[in-house]
C-alpha cells in the first residue's frame, strides 16, 4: 500500500507537465518600515490552489493573517490573494498578482504587474 501510494505521489510529481493542479499551504511573514522606524508584520497563514497548464499558470489562496503593529496589539484578519503567470517564451514571463485584507474600518487591496527573464 506504502509503495503504491509513492509511485502514486512520485508520478504527480514528476510526470507530464503538461497540467499541474493542486492545493498547497503558504506561510509568509511581511515586514515594514518607513525609513528606519519598524512600523509592524503581517503573517499569512494561507491555504491555497494552483494550476498549470502549458505557458499558463494560475492560483487563488486565503485564509488569516495577524497582524501586529509595533508595540501595539496584534490582531487576526482575513486576507487573500489571486495571482498568475504567462510564459511569452522559455525564458521570459509576464505575471500578476491581486491581493486583500481585512480592517476594522475599511479593507486594503494591492496589486502587481511584472514580467521576468530567466538566464
Amino acid at each position: 500500500m506504502i509503495k503504491s501510494f509513492s509511485c502514486a505521489v512520485a508520478a504527480l510529481a514528476f510526470g507530464s507537465a503538461a497540467a499541474v493542479a493542486g492545493p498547497y499551504v503558504n506561510t509568509e511573514a511581511n515586514l515594514g518600515w518607513s525609513g528606519t522606524d519598524f512600523s509592524g508584520s503581517v503573517t499569512d497563514l494561507h491555504l491555497g490552489y494552483e494550476h498549470s497548464e502549458g505557458a499558463y499558470n494560475f492560483y487563488v489562496q486565503g485564509g488569516p493573517a495577524i497582524v501586529q503593529p509595533d508595540g501595539g496589539d496584534s490582531d487576526v484578519e482575513f486576507s487573500g490573494k489571486i495571482g498568475g503567470s504567462v510564459a511569452a517564451s522559455e525564458n521570459f514571463s509576464f505575471y500578476t498578482e491581486i491581493s486583500g485584507i481585512t480592517g476594522d474600518d475599511q479593507n486594503s487591496y494591492g496589486g502587481k504587474l511584472g514580467a521576468k527573464y530567466s538566464f
